[in-house]
This record gives structure tokens, sequence and C-alpha cells, in this order.
């Protein structure tokens, strides 16, 4: 059972993922969660958290490709003595905060663990699923990898901790707003069915996607800032609902200089993402909002 397990980010790809489509991420480690025992657990704080993950080991047991997996007897005996996960991991805001869990829960209790990253990112989805309704696991693997990967309909890249060139400056916006994101998941599902807005997210939005993260990880920093352009533009047209109204102004406004933003996670919420090469203007342009700097 390692120390602890870090969140993450969707550098690109949060919908994208949906399609088996491309994707990129990043381990997020200014938050983490990781296991404690404690009694009792009240004083701790970690009651809620235990009675979560014993209506957690509950489902997993219900669910019959899981239940040979994970040892939930020893899991509800460790949290009969008071195990909990203490985690600073902001609920709502897209880092993963189920996503460690259920790395974690794996991590500490599989009866034998899989190398396949495909079999295991299938796994973690049907965990995953007990808090969003549905769940392409891709969010879990990322806290269990603690790794940068690029994910393709092949299979799943591991990056190196240092792919990220120094001259593109990676940050987030709180928007203060908690996003739940299993109804932003199914509106988007239900807007997919209709034939016009697949066909044109399909030919339009995924290839600009996966360009964005070709570019990101070949250092073309022209091409890359003129993509994302391209996909903030698109993120308006397709995923508008998942564009706060305080962030708005961002996604529309032209920039005199290399700048660009878009979702996090599912959207409607928690932190939007952005890039520049310029941090002093950035800071500057953002200085009414409360940013980090990856």
């Amino acid at each position: 059972m390692r120390e602890r397990y870090y969140s993450k980010v969707i550098l690109f790809g949060e919908y994208s993922m949906i399609f088996d489509a491309t994707a990129l991420m990043i381990p997020l480690k200014r938050f983490s969660a990781q296991w404690r025992f404690a009694s009792p657990l009240e004083a701790s704080g970690g009651a809620a958290s235990n009675a979560s993950l014993l209506r957690f080991a509950d489902y997993i047991t219900s669910l019959e490709n899981t239940k040979d997996i994970i040892d939930t007897q020893r899991l509800k005996r460790d949290l009969n003595l008071g195990l909990f996960l203490s985690s600073d991991v902001p609920s709502g805001y897209g880092l993963g905060s189920s996503g460690t869990l259920v790395a974690a829960v794996y991590d500490g209790y599989a009866k034998q663990k899989t190398e396949n990253l495909l079999q295991l990112k299938t796994l973690f989805g049907q965990m995953e699923s007990y808090f969003h309704g549905s769940s392409s696991g891709i969010d879990p693997l990322q806290c269990y990898l603690g790794q940068p990967f690029k994910i393709t309909p092949e299979g799943v890249q591991l990056l190196s901790d240092d792919f990220l060139k120094k001259d593109i400056h990676i940050f987030l916006i709180d928007t203060k707003i908690k996003s739940n994101t299993k109804p932003l998941v199914e509106h988007f599902k239900a807007q997919r069915e209709n034939p016009e807005f697949l066909n044109r997210f399909q030919t339009e939005y995924l290839p600009c996607v996966k360009t964005c993260i070709d570019t990101m990880i070949s250092d073309d920093n022209e091409l890359f800032f003129k993509s994302l352009k391209q996909l903030t533009q698109g993120q308006l047209q397709f995923l508008r609902p998942m564009i706060t109204e305080n962030t708005l102004p961002l996604f529309e406004a032209d920039y005199d200089f290399h700048f660009g933003v878009k979702i996090s996670g599912s959207g409607g919420g928690g932190y939007v993402l952005g890039f520049t090469d310029d941090v002093e203007k950035a800071s500057d342009l953002l200085k009414d909002f409360e940013v980090i700097w990856l």
C-alpha cells in the first residue's frame, strides 16, 4: 500500500474519452489522499470517509466483475478498525477525488494486481461508476499510476515526468463553483444522439483535441496555441453548458499574446485550465481570479 495517491489533471480529452479518442493526463501533486487509521473516527474527522467506504465496499461486492478482484472482506475488517481515506483533493473540482479513492482501494485491497493498463482502466471504470453513473476509468488510472500518459484507441502510452516543455506554462483558474459530473455527462450523451451534432463533434472537435496533444508533446508552440484557440471555440460551440458564466469572457476574448483556456474535467465548475508562454501578461490578465500555476 503506497504512501499517497495524487490528484490528476486532464490536459486534453475530457469528453473525447467517451469516444475512446486521444486524451492526455498528468498527475497534480498539490493534492493527494492517503490511508489512515484512527479511533474514535469522529475525533479525526474520518467518520464520513469511513461510512462512504463501507457503502463503496458493498457496491464492489455487488458487481460480478469486481467482487472476486477486490478483497472486500479485508477492506471491511479494516474499516471496522477505524480505517479511512484522508484527502485534501477538492470534491466537485475535476481533480480526481473519486479517482484517488478507487486507486487507493485497488492498490490496498486487490487480491492480485494486473499490469495490463487497458484491463485496469476497464476495472476502474466499473468501480468509479458508483460515483458518476458511468466512468471511463481514466481518472483512477492516472491516480493509480501517478505518471503522465497519453491514451489512444490503441492503448496507454506512459510519458516521462518532464515531457512538458518549460516554455508552455499551465495554470488552473478556480471558478469557486462545485461541479456535478453526472448530469453534465448525461447532457452530453443526450446531445450526441443528434446525428448532426455527433458528426460535427467527431469531424471537427476530436481532431482538434488530438492536434493540441500532439503539438504539445512535440513542442510545436505556434501550432499548439493556434490549435488551442480552435479548441476553445469548439468548447463554446459543443460544450457551452460546461463553461461557467464567470469564466466565459476568458473563452470569448482574443489575446495579443499566446494564451488560451479550456474546461477541466467535466466542466460546469471546478477549475478552468489555461496555457500561456507569458506568465507576466497572463498573471495580469487573471488578477481577479484565484490561480494555481502547475
